[in-house]
């Protein structure tokens, strides 16, 4: 029978064998490096993708999980009324239920984006099934409004290594944000409109008069929902009530509405 090792031999053997050592750590390193590829908007890991305005006066409102008969027209109206356009990255199974309402959206000035056939983890779909999400998502897009989706946005912010590549081959380009608040989450309007706050911040900050270029190289993108990607109408009322709170506020601030279309979005990690 063999003894186990002591804890001081255990120590001596694995300085002697360094690749002991080495094979955790870097498994450990490989597998930051990927969280961090999927997950930060700011990462240009698993291919290019705007994050961020080229001005810091351009601002740039994107709705996700629509469209969405209980909130979407309401929205529309709302942005109409302060002269806002905006982008809206909509799920292919309700673009297909909806499609006069993605046609409308389309109609009133604003920007529709590719978010996938049925709002998938694609962290964890293969290229097949990945290919498959974006190109049945763009299907139901041109039905509705004859026209192909030049933007894309993955559900929940997650890419995978070969993500990239799927978006660029059907002439997309990948869209994250500055900002994701959570408006999902079942939080009062008071709560959600704080958290919009930066948005403010940044402008006051950024647009200030003597800052230095490099401190206003950047406007924001701020990622919010109008539908529930895991059923038609959900309630997102306090996503209308805190952007009708703030829109007149951040027009006040000197900043202008754009889609990302006309947003000349940053690039740069």
């Amino acid at each position: 029978m063999r003894l186990p090792l002591s804890p001081s031999r255990v120590a001596k053997y694995q300085a002697m064998n360094p690749l002991l050592l080495a094979a955790p750590v870097g498994a450990a390193g490989f597998a930051g490096l990927t969280a961090y590829g999927a997950r930060h908007p700011k990462s240009q890991l698993f291919g290019p993708s705007i994050f961020a305005t080229d001005s810091p006066r351009k601002f740039a409102l994107t709705f996700d999980d629509g469209p969405n008969p209980a909130i979407t027209r309401k929205l529309l109206d709302l942005l109409d009324l302060h002269n806002c356009k905006a982008t809206f990255f909509v799920v292919g199974k309700f673009v297909r239920e909806c499609p006069g309402l993605v046609k409308e959206t389309a109609a009133r000035g604003h920007t529709i984006g590719n978010h996938t056939e049925t709002h998938p983890n694609l962290f964890f779909c293969g290229p097949e099934e990945t290919r498959s999400e974006l190109l049945r998502c763009s299907e139901a897009i041109s039905q509705a409004i004859h026209e192909e989706p030049r933007l894309f946005r993955p559900p929940f912010g997650l890419r995978s290594p070969w993500l990239g590549e799927i978006v660029s081959r059907n002439r997309m380009q990948a869209v994250m944000w500055t900002l994701i608040p959570g408006d999902w989450r079942v939080k009062p309007v008071d709560w959600l409109t704080a958290r919009m706050q930066p948005i403010a911040d940044h402008a006051k900050q950024n647009l200030r008069t003597g800052n230095p270029p490099e401190r206003r190289a950047h406007g924001d993108v701020l990622c919010l929902h109008d539908g529930d990607y895991k059923h038609l109408n959900g309630d997102r009322s306090r996503t209308l009530a805190a952007i009708e709170y703030w829109l007149p506020r951040w027009r006040d601030l000197g900043l202008e509405f754009v889609t990302i279309t006309e947003a000349g979005g940053s690039v740069e990690a």
